[in-house]
């Protein structure tokens, strides 16, 4: 029986191994490494945020992005976009570098409880055992879309998700959904690419991201609006460096919090590559989607009240990711029909260290938004997760009495190197 096993090796999952594996626990690692950014994404896309806030965790703070990039010969300053397949490229290398064990690209298919632990069924091999196991699933399985879209035939409509070359829509017309980076970087993709996007919004207009200051100011300018890993300001700054304070919050408060922080907004340099080149309906909402032979028909209401039509060869949905338990499958149902949930929220009440309600499951990533605040909707918030879900793990191995050796002594636990070799008593 393993002593945690990580569903997921995207950041915040190579991130948790990371500090596994130098606490000298015996830790299993099961996914595509860094999946989503190399499978979601399309050609030619950006990271949003600083190269410096976007950071998977080890510990002391080593493997860092300006590492990788520096090893590479490449740029990773303040205020300069770098490249998704960059940071992708870069997870890869912290996977090798970082000392956790080789990530198993083990499809997780159930997360069952097993007596004292749990039982980890994958489509690849025999089931695994585990005393904890920390879910790192990402944002895949919580994809969004509208509803007056889902009766659509498949061919007709996608997630922004779902592409990694949008050169396939060349020449055709394409209605792209939402108002955030997603959106507005996959309309621009599309312009770049000989397709004709427009971008239908909700929102009356678009937020658009400021040049980030610079990192060395005079020091009253920089109290006034301090930089951190999710933008510049103290609303920004208490997002992302207190999240332990979010938690003591009311749940109501959280709740309001994850779902209304850091909204949708474009990157301040992809501004001058969509506007002028992508046109936009703002303020209508979507009403009803029809197939009309290949094409799709688009009701849309204005905010006067007023129905517009638009027709055009395909839909594609950047409305982002409902974190929600009930679409966890690979979560046994009885178990997580048991946990305990955030006020209204379909997402886990968590521990300081990230355990849910039942012993020994912990979570990583945006199910913990509506716990520890928006932070964990961003790579930067791996940081803060990592070694205090790893703290919780030890803590509960620890509740659950020595783990039996060959002779029924205590086990000894697999040092870090560097380390002494320590028993869990």
């Amino acid at each position: 029986m393993d002593d945690l096993v990580v569903v997921g090796a995207g950041p915040y999952g190579l991130s948790i191994a990371a500090h596994a594996a130098a606490a000298g626990l015996g830790v299993r690692v099961l996914g595509r490494p860094m999946a989503s950014w190399r499978d979601h994404m399309p050609e030619g896309m950006y990271l949003k945020s600083e190269p410096w806030s976007s950071n998977l965790s080890a510990p002391g703070g080593r493997y860092t992005l300006a590492e990788y990039c520096a090893t590479r010969g490449l740029a990773a300053e303040h205020g300069s976009p770098l490249p998704i397949g960059t940071f992708s490229a870069y997870g890869l290398w912290f996977a090798r570098h970082a000392g956790l064990p080789e990530v198993e690209e083990a499809t997780v298919t159930e997360v069952a409880p097993e007596g004292d632990g749990f039982r980890v069924r994958t489509v690849e091999g025999p089931p695994l055992l585990a005393r904890t196991v920390a879910l790192a699933v990402g944002v895949m399985p919580f994809t969004h879309y509208p509803r007056a879209l889902r009766d659509l035939p498949p061919d007709h409509f996608s997630h922004s998700s779902g592409h990694r070359d949008l050169s396939r829509f060349a020449g055709q017309d394409v209605a792209v959904l939402g108002a955030g980076q997603a959106a507005l970087e996959t309309a621009a993709l599309l312009a770049e690419s000989g397709a004709r996007p427009v971008l239908v919004a909700r929102r009356s207009r678009l937020n658009w991201n400021t040049v980030p200051q610079p990192l060395r100011r005079p020091a009253l300018r920089a109290l006034r609006d301090p930089h951190s890993g999710l933008g510049t300001g103290w609303r920004s700054w208490a997002w992302s460096e207190l999240p332990w304070a979010v938690r003591r919050l009311p749940a109501t408060t959280r709740e309001r919090i994850a779902a209304t922080a850091l909204g949708p907004a474009g990157a301040w340099w992809l501004r001058d590559r969509f506007e002028g080149r992508v046109p936009a309906l703002m303020g209508h909402r979507l009403h009803r989607a029809v197939a009309v032979g290949g094409r799709t028909r688009l009701g849309l209401t204005a905010v006067g009240g007023e129905s517009v039509v638009l027709d055009t060869a395909h839909v594609i949905a950047a409305t982002g990711f409902a974190p929600r338990l009930a679409r966890l499958d690979l979560l046994d149902a009885r178990l997580r029909s048991a946990l305990t949930t955030v006020g209204d929220a379909d997402a886990p009440e968590l521990g300081p260290g990230f355990e849910s309600s039942w012993p020994g499951l912990f979570f990583a990533g945006l199910l913990t938004a509506p716990s520890f605040g928006p932070s964990m909707r961003f790579v930067h918030g791996a940081g803060f997760t990592a070694g205090r879900l790893v703290k919780g793990v030890r803590k509960r191995l620890g509740a659950r009495g020595p783990l039996p050796g060959p002779t029924g002594g205590v086990r000894p636990v697999r040092a870090a190197a560097g380390h002494p070799e320590t028993y869990l008593r």
